[in-house]
């Protein structure tokens, strides 16, 4: 009971206009019941530990993304994420899992081809994890982007990704591409590992994995999009987040085997909700 009022508290909370802003349309309705079916399914059984760290509900209500949406999730890997949205969504609703330009960064042919594979293959994936029809799902690279799929996407999320972005020198094509899909004021959720305000640029590059929030929102916010409101949902003031091998010391990689960080939880995060302009 207490997850579920706190899912409609925060639900409101995403619908509310921030003071001295313009008012924007209502906020599309999101489907508590809908979550609660989608995270008890039991093709999650093996993700559920991580719901308490993660809290997915409250985050893509935090999105304000709909069962009925066409919804682009941006380098599924896993397919963590994807088990939860494949359970969410409609038969409505469409699940695109979006995967990074093949020829862009530092990629030889066969780390190309794994790409465009990984794209062909996600709703196969897909309907594998969760039973979702081939039909209501589909795998795009952003190389192969058509004029039907520019302006048709209600959301797009990136969970935990920006830094990949950032590393590879690719974010502000990638971003670029992910705002050409969405519809007029559609919108971009975003969470990623938060590093500290004052953390040294050399420690926030990308290569650590944590990245400082008020980077994130002014390149976001240069490639096209305005920043509709920002959530401490996932937020974890225990992470220190100046670990020497970044943040896969936290768990769930918990690759040094810390014993002071076995307890932690996740990393600290930032979730932040922008809109296409």
């Amino acid at each position: 009971m207490r997850r579920m009022t706190a899912f409609a508290a925060l639900a409101l909370a995403a619908a509310a206009v921030p003071a001295g802003a313009q008012p924007q349309p209502a906020a599309p309705a999101v489907s508590a019941e809908a979550f609660g079916a989608a995270l008890a399914n039991a093709n999650r059984d093996a993700d559920r530990a991580r719901d308490e760290f993660r809290h997915p509900a409250e985050t893509l209500a935090f999105f304000r993304v709909g069962p009925d949406m066409k919804v682009g999730e941006y380098a599924p890997a896993g397919g963590w994420y994807s088990r939860v949205l494949g359970n969410y969504l409609s038969p409505r609703g469409k699940l695109v899992g979006l995967y990074s330009m093949p020829e862009e960064g530092v990629r030889d042919a066969a780390a190309a081809a794994k790409i465009r594979a990984d794209a062909a293959a996600f709703a196969g994936q897909v309907q594998a994890w969760t039973g979702r029809p081939v039909a209501q799902t589909g795998g795009l690279s952003l190389d192969a982007v058509t004029a039907a799929d520019k302006g048709s996407f209600d959301r797009i999320v990136v969970m935990r990704m920006m830094h990949n972005l950032m590393a590879g020198n690719v974010a502000d094509s990638e971003l670029k591409a992910m705002r050409d899909l969405l519809k007029p004021g559609g919108m971009l959720g975003i969470e990623q590992h938060r590093a500290k305000e004052g953390a040294p640029g050399d420690y926030t590059d990308g290569g650590k994995g944590y990245l400082r929030q008020k980077d994130v929102i002014g390149l976001v916010e240069a490639m096209g999009f305005e920043l509709v409101a920002a959530s401490e949902i996932n937020a974890n003031p225990r992470d220190t987040a100046d670990h020497p091998e970044g943040v896969w010391e936290m768990k769930p990689s918990w690759r040094t085997k810390r014993a002071e960080l076995e307890n932690l939880g996740e990393s600290d995060r930032m979730t932040l909700l922008f809109r296409k302009r």
